[in-house]
């Protein structure tokens, strides 16, 4: 079974530009990524403003009984959220990486247009590299 279940890209006005399925079983469509990646966006927007700590930053973990849902927000306010199984360790160095592999390969490509979706090749095969690279890492603990 893979600890990572999916990968989401949103852009900061909300818009799913990137989705990646890891899982075999319970496969979304693509409505329903769309739907998970906007309720997300919300939750993640009103938590920032409900926060009783002064600068909170929104959710970066949300824990179930059947998933976790690890994020990350950029400076520019893109998030990258990971769902994965539960009690999955080091998921913040994964969505960092991540993070630096979309601005290597996606921000630096001449053919990309900011907030669209991505379909850089580059980005796909290093990342398709890096979570590969993790789930070694994570049987290995």
């Amino acid at each position: 079974m893979a600890a990572i279940y999916s990968l989401y890209i949103i852009n900061k006005s909300g818009g799913l530009i990137f989705y990646k399925d890891y899982g075999s079983a319970g496969r979304m469509d693509t409505n329903d990524s769309l739907r998970v990646a906007s309720l997300w966006h919300s939750m993640h927007a009103i938590s920032q403003q409900l926060s009783p700590t002064v600068g909170c930053s929104g959710i970066e973990l949300l824990e179930a009984d059947t998933f976790d849902l690890h994020c990350f927000q950029s400076l520019t306010g893109t998030k990258f959220f990971v769902v994965c199984e539960p009690g999955t360790q080091h998921m913040e160095g994964l969505l960092k990486f991540i993070y630096e592999l979309y601005t290597d390969y996606v921000l630096k490509n001449p053919f990309y247009e900011m907030e669209m979706p991505i379909r850089c090749e580059l980005f796909d095969i290093n990342l398709t590299q890096a979570v590969q690279k993790d789930r070694v890492a994570l049987l290995g603990r």
